[in-house]
């Protein structure tokens, strides 16, 4: 082969290379991507349940919008901090919405998604090494392998999200309590990283354990300081908009930062700074020792948790409307809420029974759903204006999701006319 041919195919074997795609791992890394996890938790819940979109409807649009500034990623031929960024903030929005609807939608215990988003993330490693023989994050430099990065990505986020809620229907604890758990698993790695464990391993477990922890931090931030119901979260009372435009503002702040210093590209940090870690098969195999300890300490703990007396979520709910409820007429429940609310729920109550005696179950489930959704966001509001009627409306509400299994973990749902028996008991209380 001629020198001409030789450089003629060299130049062909590297037109598809890119420069590397995605920043170096160092603190800035770090801080943002839990800024991020936070936002995907407190914009999503905003959107959802405040403005009222609906969780489907909410991931729907999440998944536009992702489609969008994927294409814009992927489009560019090195790193970029803007539309990388907001790529992780939208991907870690749309993560949490996929597992909130396997949970709230479809009932899929939280464990089984856990278990589903596991394997997943398994295959995709499996395919990712291979085709590409390196599961390297400084090696994003190739079409395949930022698509391997990306789907990796969301599915991190999912996992992360469904291993964080089971793990405070397992022990019940406080969002703040909570954040000690993955913010000591990830020191824990972090040092074992520092020994020398597998860097590749090291960065994809602190990765799905920073949606948690920014999750439990971003539901401290938003939950109110003084709970509406014994047992719910208690927090700084933020609220989800506040809480989300704060992070937003320092995500921003620091990407511009980024973008100027540079501190972040593979190619300018890697000029500058010397590797501070040295590894050996030794090294890894030790690590790999420490992360199976990790591993039986945390279900040691979790464990522990569970066996301890508390209240989950669910719990909380029954107990909520099993209490006693003062008796109330139509006439008495809405004489002091607001017109339009009533009106609201009436039309949703009547569409579902509608649905139901069509035969269309599934229409009449994502309904409910909606109700339950809108019941949720206008709580604020229906018990300042009547405490007295809301908690004997919550009552009725929560017998309504009780037979569509909503909300309720093990409960079968009911038959459709005994749905339609609880819808109309509810529309009766309304006044209907």
């Amino acid at each position: 082969m001629t020198t001409t041919s030789t450089a003629t195919a060299a130049r062909a074997a590297t037109a598809g290379r890119l420069l590397n795609k995605v920043p170096e791992v160092t603190i800035w890394f770090w801080i943002i991507k839990i800024l991020c996890t936070t936002v995907g938790e407190s914009f999503a819940d905003w959107i959802n349940l405040t403005l009222g979109v609906g969780l489907t409807n909410t991931a729907w649009i999440f998944t536009g919008v992702l489609a969008v500034v994927l294409a814009v990623q992927v489009s560019l031929r090195r790193y970029s901090p803007f539309p990388y960024w907001l790529t992780v903030v939208v991907v870690s929005i749309t993560g949490t919405l996929y597992t909130d609807i396997l949970t709230d939608q479809l009932n899929v215990p939280l464990w089984i998604s856990s278990a589903v988003f596991a394997g997943l993330l398994a295959v995709v490693f499996w395919i990712w090494w291979a085709r590409e023989r390196t599961l390297s994050i400084h090696a994003i430099d190739s079409r395949p392998r930022e698509g391997f990065y990306w789907l990796t990505v969301l599915v991190t986020f999912a996992l992360g999200t469904a291993t964080g809620d089971l793990t405070l229907e397992l022990t019940g604890w406080s969002p703040g309590v909570a954040v000690l758990l993955p913010l000591g698993l990830i020191l824990a790695i972090t040092a074992l990283w520092r020994g020398g464990a597998n860097p590749v391993l090291s960065f994809w477990l602190a990765y799905i354990l920073t949606r948690p922890l920014g999750a439990n931090i971003g539901d401290f931030l938003g939950s109110p300081a003084q709970p509406a119901n014994p047992g719910d979260p208690a927090g700084l009372g933020l609220g989800t908009f506040a809480t989300s435009m704060i992070f937003l503002g320092l995500i921003l702040a620091t990407v511009i930062y980024l973008a100027i210093s540079r501190r972040d590209v593979v190619e300018t940090y890697d000029a500058t700074h010397a590797s501070r870690v040295i590894t050996s098969p030794g090294r890894e195999r030790a690590g790999l020792i420490g992360f199976i300890v990790l591993g039986v300490v945390t279900a040691t703990i979790l464990t522990v948790a569970a066996l301890l007396p508390h209240q989950t979520a669910a719990a909380q709910d029954d107990g909520a409307s099993n209490g006693p409820v003062a008796q109330l007429t139509p006439q008495q429940v809405t004489a002091h809420l607001p017109k339009d609310a009533v009106a609201k729920y009436v039309t949703l109550a009547q569409t579902a029974v509608q649905q139901d005696k069509s035969g269309d179950t599934t229409g009449s489930h994502a309904t409910v759903q909606k109700m339950r959704d809108a019941w949720d966001a206008d709580q604020s509001t229906l018990q300042a204006a009547d405490s007295t009627a809301w908690t004997f409306l919550d009552h009725e509400m929560d017998a309504v999701l009780q037979a569509y299994a909503i909300d309720h973990p093990g409960v079968k749902a009911a038959a459709p006319a005994a749905q339609e028996t609880e819808l109309a008991v509810l529309l009766k209380d309304l006044g209907a």
